[in-house]
């Protein structure tokens, strides 16, 4: 199972209307929803924010495809259909579009929508699908340099960071990375 490598951004332009195209890996249908509805926020005066995601979470299969009012089937299907032809899944797809005031016809709309979403999937890279669960990680702050060091070279997701009398992150991680921390002395590990 293939999916995206990392969270990416692209940004392009056709005929005036400015396309943003952002992608992100996601292990669950609750954070593929959690990720589009944070795109909408951040361009709640765009035009459209389009989406299609697929997830596989516990075996079963979810793949959903939104125009966000752009005319049926010219914006959330033909990324759907990128997804597909690109053999991908687990990740979610948005296209934020700032309508530039040339009309741009179901035909264009669709191949931009498409162009969004292939050149966001393949700027973001193509790689094997690694299961990664989120973990809260305690330790002491003679830890830190080890810590941070498998953290990184796994390109661990920081989720959170605290500071008190004692360390905490909150990550998501693999199984690799899970084993590799819970070799170090010193180190509480939560699963969430």
């Amino acid at each position: 199972m293939k999916s995206v490598a990392r969270e990416y951004v692209i940004e392009f332009e056709e005929r005036k209307s400015k396309f943003i195209g952002y992608v992100k890996p996601v292990g669950s249908k609750v954070e593929a929803e959690e990720f589009i509805q944070s795109i909408k926020n951040k361009h709640p005066d765009a035009t459209h924010n389009c989406s299609a995601y697929k997830v596989v979470d516990n075996g079963q299969e979810y793949f959903k495809t939104d125009d966000d009012g752009e005319p049926s089937g010219t914006a959330g299907n033909p990324m759907g259909d990128i997804i597909t032809y690109m053999e991908v899944t687990n990740l979610a797809v948005v296209a934020t579009r700032y309508f530039g005031g040339i009309k741009l016809g179901a035909g264009g709309l669709v191949r931009n929508y498409a162009k969004t979403a292939k050149l966001a999937i393949q700027e973001a890279g193509i790689e094997e699908y690694v299961e990664r669960k989120i973990y809260l990680i305690d330790f002491s702050y003679e830890r830190i340099g080890e810590v941070e060091s498998i953290l990184n070279s796994a390109r661990a997701e920081y989720l959170d960071k605290g500071y008190n009398d004692r360390v905490t992150y909150k990550v998501r991680i693999d199984t690799p990375t899970l084993e590799n921390l819970q070799a170090l002395r010193d180190i509480m590990i939560i699963d969430l």
